[in-house]
């Protein structure tokens, strides 16, 4: 048996993931700017991401924030008499006092209810925060002015959020004296000048800046589904939508019916034309309207470019596209050849995910051909390091591991795969530390709304230690690492809505969480910054971005033992070695790891030990739940 398991692992120690390099892109260059529309921008490898989602990041100015009138056209659309902020440093499952007067069936649906007043003012007022942790790319969820706290439902995609601005009443007047199908009459809003300030502040720091937008629907509130149901069939943006039927004016019946994305009626869809069959995403076709097409590509010109002198340094670094297979792919193809004209260092990613939920994760093959997106937001990459580190649902072993991970690569070029952006944790994902505290099936029963066992209390220390190890394989592995804002400070929580908790601040007092959702008994926590896994992250994010080979390195899994549940890679790039190991087990091991090349190896995580290596071994031991990066020096 010993000798089988040798021989596997000896067959494991052999694979190499590494892709045929596009040859008009060469691999860590600061190259010229590429007209090919194909190539993938180089900084989107190097780049750390950090998405802020901005109603829940920070309140820079109290005085744009939400009132009722502000909030009203989308769900639950039931505003109390009484409705107001949320207190920022509040216990997030105590009622806020209006909840009393909410009709709502589902008491938890008055969490979506609220709002705390985060701003662009208040990103701005902490981009030394951002510049001192070490990104160098912010991932934005949506701007758009719109009536939800997600952003996702927009009343205009022409315009910044009204209440992220300075003067909300001001920016309402200035929108209502344009025509928004026409371009030429768009103006600037005070919450766009905000903005464009915030991204030339950004990029004098070196940071990058993508926005998000869902161009597959709107909100109800959307200045052309308004259009038509107040003009109907004779509406000039009457083919923009899935209209099932047409109010018939000569009844006293309202026959107005419309497809709602998720059957969610806040969200009308834009009309598709499919080419063939269309059972299963991905699906050929276009968007059908020619005029809500002009208006989209108008919509991403406005903000690559914003003043339009075809330099478009002034301008966002790209785009994150929502539902992104859920829009035939025609339109993509389109979209990126308009988007690479105005800015050819452009990053497009797609949010690629559920073929069939909750089971079945789409394959991203297909749009990763260099004529649609240059990655996806890499949901397939973490469904299986959170099951092999966190043993969730069940155990994997380390070479189940090296086969998943070899699958996830399969098939997409080398430039694709290291401009991924490799998440834990997102807007519409449990908070990584609660994914990770919780067995569950991967976003299967991931609140308490649906598993009142579901844990909901700050994780414990075996959590953080099975994080601490994640960490170091997410900030090693190959792709562009991604923080869902407040993970870095030890912030936990379920899924949607509880992963949108407001960011936590150290000069903000917070409430301890001491209610459950449904009654139940639970510890007390406190709400404060994990320092000490915030420095643990700026120390991860140095290492990553003072090593290209840990970028560009080609990888080797150098030890794969199944029966002491170790494992261990070599990131190798020209003159350059890294060795990253992990010990799932809970008993202290010496790992005995090959490299391919001899030297002193500096612990990154502790620069005072160095191992040197002998004879093409690498010897170190390391305790139990525990990793390490070792640095050929």
């Amino acid at each position: 048996m010993k000798t089988k398991l040798l021989s596997f692992v000896l067959i494991l120690t052999s694979i190499y993931f590494s892709c045929n390099e596009n040859p008009k892109q060469k691999k860590g260059s600061e190259q010229k700017i590429s007209s090919d529309i194909t190539s993938v921008p180089e900084w989107s490898k190097k780049a750390i991401w950090y998405q802020i989602f901005v109603e829940r990041f920070r309140n820079g100015d109290p005085s744009n924030d939400p009132t009722p009138k502000d909030i009203v056209g989308t769900y639950p659309d039931s505003i109390p008499t009484n409705w107001s902020i949320t207190p920022w440093g509040s216990d997030w499952y105590k009622p806020d006092a209006y909840f009393a007067q909410s009709n709502l069936k589902n008491k938890w649906d008055n969490l979506q209810l609220r709002r705390y007043g985060g701003d662009l003012q208040g990103v701005i007022d902490e981009l030394d925060y951002l510049t001192n942790l070490g990104i160098n790319a912010i991932y934005f969820n949506p701007l758009n002015d719109s009536p939800s706290l997600h952003k996702y439902d927009p009343r205009t995609w022409t315009h910044i959020d009204r209440n992220f601005g300075p003067k909300p009443q001001k920016d309402i007047e200035i929108i209502a004296t344009e025509n928004p199908i026409d371009p030429k009459t768009w103006k600037w809003t005070t919450a766009d000048s905000l903005f464009l300030n915030l991204i030339k502040k950004c990029h004098q720091k070196g940071i990058k800046v993508i926005m998000d937008y869902s161009f597959n629907h709107t909100g109800t509130q959307f200045w052309a589904f308004k259009d038509i149901q107040a003009k109907g069939e004779k509406s000039k943006v009457a083919d923009w939508y899935q209209i099932e039927s047409f109010d018939n004016p000569s009844t006293p019946e309202n026959e107005f019916s419309y497809k709602g994305w998720a059957n969610v009626p806040f969200m009308p869809e834009m009309k598709k034309d499919y080419i063939g069959e269309h059972k299963e995403m991905p699906y050929e076709g276009n968007l059908h309207s020619q005029s809500a097409k002009n208006h989209i590509l108008n919509i991403a010109k406005r903000w690559l470019d914003p003043n339009q002198d075809g330099k478009p340094e002034d301008g966002v670094d790209g785009y994150r596209l929502d539902v992104a297979a859920e829009v035939p792919m025609g339109f993509w193809r389109e979209f990126r050849k308009v988007v690479r004209a105005v800015q050819p260092e452009a990053y497009l990613v797609g949010e690629i995910w559920w073929k069939k939920w909750p089971d079945e994760l789409m394959f991203p093959n297909t749009f990763l051909k260099g004529d649609q997106f240059d990655a996806i937001m890499n949901y397939r990459w973490y469904r299986p390091t959170r099951n092999f580190f966190a043993d969730a649902p069940a155990s994997m072993k380390p070479s189940e591991f090296v086969i998943e991970l070899k699958d996830k690569l399969n098939g997409i070029d080398i430039n694709r795969s290291e401009a991924m952006m490799n998440l834990l944790a997102s807007h519409d994902a449990p908070r990584v530390s609660t994914s990770l505290y919780n067995k569950n099936q991967y976003k299967f029963k991931d609140k308490p709304y649906d598993d009142i066992n579901y844990k909901i209390d700050k994780p414990d220390a075996q959590t953080l230690a099975i994080q601490e190890m994640l960490l170091i394989f997410q900030y090693t592995y190959i792709g562009a690492p991604h923080i869902w804002n407040g993970d870095e400070v030890g912030m936990w929580g379920a899924d949607d809505p509880d992963t949108r908790k407001p960011m936590v601040w150290t000069d903000i007092k917070y409430n301890d969480e001491t209610t459950h959702p449904f009654g139940k008994k639970r510890k007390t926590d406190k709400v404060e910054q994990d320092t000490i896994l915030l420095n643990y992250y700026k120390t991860l994010i140095q290492i990553r971005k003072s090593n290209p080979a840990l970028v560009y390195g080609e990888i080797n899994f150098s030890l794969v033992d199944d029966k002491n549940d170790i494992l261990s890679y070599n990131r190798t790039y020209e003159s350059n070695e890294i060795v990253a190991a992990f010990n799932k087990s809970e008993k202290k091991q010496t790992l005995k790891i090959p490299v391919s090349k001899e030297g002193n190896y500096k612990n990154a995580l502790n620069a005072s030990q160095i191992i040197k290596s002998e004879k093409g071994i690498l010897q170190v031991e390391l305790e139990g739940s525990k990793a390490c990066i070792y640095i050929l020096e």
